[in-house]
């Protein structure tokens, strides 16, 4: 048996899939959760085989907390989404997620993908990798995405700053580089763009 923790936000999608997963003979979802960091908890309390996290999980997402349940768990992790941003794949595979997978797979398909992956093996939907190989690569560094990714809550420059235990001054270097780089007006679309692009 496959002990799983399943999280996704609608709490309906939750609920249907949880109940398609536990008809399968040899997979038991043990927990849910509706956010990110309830998925690290639920986790570390249920102990389960793999987790099947969804991505976008407001105020965290699925790629935080798939990052923490791996260092403290070391399970096996299927995220799936809505958006898949070919971008977020990558930062997925460094992490060490073993299935990525869009929400349009039919419950049956993310069974097998789930044994796939409980198996040692990984799985990427062909779709989401061809978009990946094809994707611009990202021309910002790690320290502008870092404040990009701040920027993107909405904070000041001050609580940027403190954040990254920057100058004022410093930040608005990275975030005016940033936002050259992305031909953006403000901090905040250029945040957005890199959002969108799965950079952040």
């Amino acid at each position: 048996m496959i002990r799983l923790v399943l999280a996704d936000d609608e709490d309906l999608i939750r609920g249907a899939l949880a109940a398609l997963l536990n008809l399968e003979p040899d997979l038991d979802v043990a927990g849910e959760a509706s956010d990110g960091d309830a998925a690290v908890s639920v986790a570390l309390e249920e102990r389960p085989d793999l987790v099947v996290l969804d991505l976008e999980m407001p105020p965290s997402d699925g790629l935080t907390a798939a990052t923490q349940i791996r260092a403290r768990l070391g399970v096996p992790i299927v995220l799936v989404t809505r958006h898949a941003r070919p971008a977020i794949l990558r930062r997925a595979l460094e992490v060490g997620i073993g299935g990525f997978v869009p929400k349009t797979t039919p419950a049956s398909r993310l069974a097998e993908i789930i044994r796939t992956v409980h198996g040692g093996r990984r799985y990427v939907d062909p779709q989401i990798a061809a978009s990946a190989m094809a994707e611009n690569p990202c021309p910002l560094t790690d320290r502008e995405l870092e404040v990009l990714r701040i920027a993107r809550t909405g904070a000041t420059i001050a609580a940027i700053a403190a954040a990254v235990h920057l100058a004022p001054g410093t930040v608005r270097n990275y975030l005016s580089h940033a936002m050259a780089k992305l031909n953006t007006a403000t901090r905040h679309a250029a945040a957005h763009r890199a959002w969108e692009e799965g950079w952040i």
